[in-house]
């Protein structure tokens, strides 16, 4: 009975060095995503969410009609939770991917 025994060489120091700029990379993405998140106001009325995502009324009054997004309309008028708009986001990539304006901060893949 025969078994195949495979070595493998690698180079440590490169791989430390991969590991360094994934892990470097990644701090930096979670540190701009937390100063991202801390620029924003608790609560976005619409003219904010508006300037936010970059859209126009037609497209801030479909989201403010959807049964899943984050708005509250015990304030009276429509406002959006934030940090709940931010875990929407994260769940509807391809819907910010594909509506949101050329200049929304959310372009930048900051949320």
């Amino acid at each position: 009975m025969s078994t195949n025994i495979f070595k493998m060489d690698f180079d440590v120091e490169l791989l430390q060095k991969m590991i360094n700029t994934v892990v470097a990379d990644a701090v930096d993405k979670a540190i701009e995503r937390h100063a991202f998140k801390n620029t924003l106001p608790p609560v976005l009325t619409k003219e904010q969410l508006m300037d936010l995502l970059d859209i126009k009324v037609t497209k801030t009054t479909e989201l403010l009609n959807r049964e899943d997004f984050p708005v509250t309309r015990e304030l009276g008028r429509p406002r959006v939770l934030t940090h709940l708009l931010l875990l929407w986001i994260e769940d509807h990539t391809d819907w910010v991917r594909e509506n949101v304006g050329e200049k929304s901060r959310l372009k930048k893949g900051v949320a």
